[in-house]
């Protein structure tokens, strides 16, 4: 927990906490206290149950899409599907910023929103985005603790679901006491702050991924229990012309 690639995705783990509780919590309970709609108040609480099922259909899209192309994204680097889910995010929050009364997280309202009436249409499409961001973030935290602690991964989840529970909870519970601009807030700085971490560790890892130009001297931290510490001819490569240690 004390590396510093860790530290800085700890960052990245505990923006998901704070989100996993707007839109599992937050975000529904606004809908559902909200009277001014455009489709009236009577039909509000509707709006939580569908808000439910199009918050999976994101999920399921963004997993789909990853999963199918998750190879050829790979190449590119996983910051970008992040950066995705970043710009995916912060168009969910300013939705919810326009659209719900400030009040609406707190109490039943009658309020006015930027946006006067609420549209629900526009809330349930926030709900999608909430949905396809959280999937951007999440299958690539799994796929960078998969790759940076492949020696230690059962560690590297834990530290995840460590942060992440930890700040969903301590969400939890300001999240009765807050109104909803506040909130939004807390979401789009750690948002800010937990991109541009992963960004920075995904980057630095494929800095030290890269394999060695051909005729490269390998480092010493590369020879493999070598006491004579000779180096392996260039004729002596892998099939991506990677430099190979032989032993002695």
């Amino acid at each position: 927990m004390a590396t510093p690639k860790m530290l800085m995705l700890s960052v990245t783990f505990a923006y998901t906490g704070l989100m996993l509780c707007f839109w599992s919590g937050v975000y529904g309970t606004a809908l559902g206290r909200t009277k001014n709609w455009s489709i009236g108040s009577e039909d509000a609480k509707s709006l939580v149950g569908l808000h439910g099922i199009v918050i999976g259909a994101g999920e399921i899209v963004g997993g789909l899409s990853f999963g199918i192309f998750g190879k050829r994204l790979a190449r590119f680097g996983r910051h970008y599907p992040v950066i995705l889910g970043f710009i995916v995010h912060i168009g969910a929050c300013v939705i919810a910023f326009v659209n719900l009364p400030f009040k609406s997280v707190l109490v039943d309202t009658d309020d006015a929103a930027y946006i006067d009436p609420s549209n629900p249409y526009l809330a349930i499409f926030g709900s999608f985005l909430l949905g396809l961001g959280d999937a951007c973030y999440n299958t690539q935290i799994f796929s960078i603790i998969g790759s940076v602690f492949k020696e230690n991964s059962a560690a590297g989840f834990a530290i995840f679901k460590f942060a992440q529970s930890g700040l969903s909870a301590a969400a939890f519970f300001y999240s009765t006491e807050i109104e909803l601009p506040y909130q939004l807030l807390i979401l789009v700085i750690l948002n800010v702050l937990g991109t541009s971490t992963f960004c920075y560790v995904e980057l630095q890892t494929r800095k030290d991924q890269q394999p060695l130009p051909l005729g490269a001297e390998t480092p010493a931290t590369y020879i493999e229990d070598n006491s004579c510490g000779i180096i392996a001819s260039n004729s002596n490569t892998f099939d991506d012309q990677t430099p190979v240690v032989e032993k002695a």
